[in-house]
């Protein structure tokens, strides 16, 4: 059961975020499904500034499944190499790309299950996927979001799963995919996880643990 106290915290820092943030952009430049899947594929311990200079030159190449397939894994670690895990992240994008194919057709799936059996997408990778492309209504919880929740007093930070469980109980499901992108957006702009002032923070002025 959540105190007042704390569904009150949520409620101002939910206001705070509208008032500062608004509705955010998806920072990935993508124009489909694929071509989301693939750059939250890449941004894996990389940003996404780099990853939107790599997938451009990517994209001209193969932006479907059956073009991807056509490049070899040497051709496209070649183009990815920037972005950091390039092996990795090569293998994934050419296997998941055949699977896409042989298994869905030639499309992203609409499914968590389905998401998190391709090759490189995890339980986050896969969210972003369902609320970005799909508008499902998930919380996809990164380093940032695990940061700040824990800053705020919001969880115990134990874990980015317990992180995720315990935002999806305090604040409404029909808000988890905006909330999502506000909070990587506000920790960027006024939230950093070094040389932080607190004391200037619109949230962590009041509300930090």
């Amino acid at each position: 059961m959540t105190s007042p106290a704390l569904r009150k915290k949520c409620q101002r820092i939910q206001h705070i975020l509208d008032a500062t943030i608004g509705a955010p952009d998806v920072p990935l430049d993508h124009t489909d499904p694929y071509t989301l899947l693939i750059a939250v594929l890449l941004s894996a311990q990389c940003t996404d500034v780099r990853v939107n200079l790599v997938t451009p030159l990517l994209f001209a190449r193969a932006r479907t499944p059956a073009q991807m397939i056509q490049l070899t894994v040497d051709e496209i670690r070649a183009i990815i190499r920037p972005c950091g895990l390039s092996p990795q992240k090569a293998q994934a994008i050419h296997r998941l790309s055949g699977m896409l194919i042989a298994e869905h057709g030639g499309q992203v799936p609409n499914d968590l299950e389905a998401l998190e059996r391709l090759p490189g997408v995890g339980h986050k990778t896969a969210q972003v996927v369902l609320a970005q492309a799909f508008g499902v209504a998930t919380f996809p919880v990164d380093t940032h979001i695990h940061r700040l929740a824990t800053r705020w007093g919001l969880t115990s930070g134990s874990s980015v799963t317990q992180t995720e469980r315990d935002l999806k109980a305090l604040f409404p499901e029909r808000d988890w995919n905006k909330l999502h992108l506000q909070i990587i957006w506000f920790g960027r702009k006024f939230c950093p996880a070094r040389g932080h002032d607190a004391s200037a923070c619109p949230i962590c002025s009041w509300a930090a643990a």
